[in-house]
């Protein structure tokens, strides 16, 4: 027998990294359940977050409140669980992957913070839920496949040693202290807001940028290297689903389509949908690049009954989309 699901709708919310790529994704989809009130904190951390992310949300939910509070800053962010009196709290704050190989003690540092302050003032009973998101990232390049929720966190960099820390930050909470939490652990995330930043910047949206300028596409190393991308509206359907969902405390779940693709399949197939015709240019391998992500999808299904419905070119096209309308804004790459 299902379990009874858990309603957001009439409940205050706050997401953490609300103005972000997959965090204003969230706030849409959270703005849909019908809550009585949502928050957002925000840094706005250049490259990450954006406030334009939010004109859709606050034309359809004119309450919307952001505030750039620093999160690692406890007794503001304590000030403003006071004020907004959340009940769950969807962490998605975090630094780009990027930022980790410049200032690696800076990112390391406000990373852990930001979620010891969140586990810490939801230990103290200032929100009932935390919902903490994660990164395929934490498991590094797949030691075997599919990557199960158990996969050991062969971490390449100090962002993913980040991702992993906080995975067992929060699980310590659930156990020592009987908080409600459930982690989400998302694999590789593309669609529309995503953004091009630096020479770590994500593939998907590098590539269409750089066609959309008569480039051709990069791929660094050999390209047989392999993601398993998910389509952001169906990592944002899984979050939801995790929250409400009571079997999930205390547990990491696999947000994924459960398929990898290589990078010469994945520029093939935007080059294609874009119908340019130029060969991809291929530079040395990067230290941050993991060979092989391919998820294991199963405990999901099982738990949550969720699935990804949006097919690989599907997404594609529509992300493609999204950025050709916006062509002019976009700037020369950096």
């Amino acid at each position: 027998m299902q379990p009874r699901l858990l309603p957001l709708k009439n409940k205050s919310i706050l997401v953490a990294g609300g103005a972000g790529f997959i965090g204003s994704h969230l706030v849409d989809a959270l703005i849909g359940e019908q809550p009585r009130n949502l928050v957002i904190i925000d840094y706005i951390f250049k490259g990450q977050s954006n406030p334009d992310n939010l004109k859709e949300a606050r034309r359809n939910f004119p309450s919307l409140k952001l505030y750039t509070t620093n999160l690692t800053d406890y007794n503001q962010t304590k000030k403003v669980l006071l004020k907004e009196k959340p009940e769950v709290v969807f962490d998605l704050a975090t630094i780009p992957l990027p930022t980790s190989l410049i200032k690696p003690y800076w990112t390391s540092e406000t990373m852990l913070k930001i979620i010891l302050n969140l586990c810490e003032l939801c230990r103290k009973g200032l929100f009932k839920t935390l919902i903490h998101l994660s990164s395929s990232e934490a498991c590094g390049t797949a030691q075997y496949v599919p990557m199960d929720e158990t996969h050991p966190l062969t971490v390449r960099t100090p962002y993913a040693a980040c991702k992993a820390a906080g995975d067992l930050l929060v699980r310590s909470y659930y156990y020592t202290f009987g908080l409600d939490t459930a982690i989400v652990r998302p694999y590789n995330n593309y669609g529309p807001r995503q953004p091009i930043i630096g020479s770590y910047a994500a593939i998907i949206p590098r590539v269409i940028h750089r066609i959309l300028h008569n480039q051709r596409p990069i791929i660094f190393g050999d390209g047989k290297q392999t993601s398993d991308y998910i389509y952001v509206k169906d990592t944002v359907k899984g979050i939801i689903a995790v929250y409400k969902n009571k079997t999930t405390r205390g547990k990491i779940i696999n947000i994924a389509r459960g398929q990898e693709i290589s990078m010469n399949n994945l520029v093939r197939t935007i080059s294609e949908i874009m119908e340019f015709k130029q060969k991809p240019i291929y530079k040395k391998s990067r230290v941050a690049d993991v060979r092989r992500h391919f998820a294991d999808t199963r405990l999901a299904r099982q738990l949550l009954g969720f699935q990804a419905k949006i097919e690989i070119r599907q997404g594609l096209e529509e992300t493609i989309a999204w950025y050709s309308k916006r062509k002019a804004n976009l700037g020369n790459e950096d």
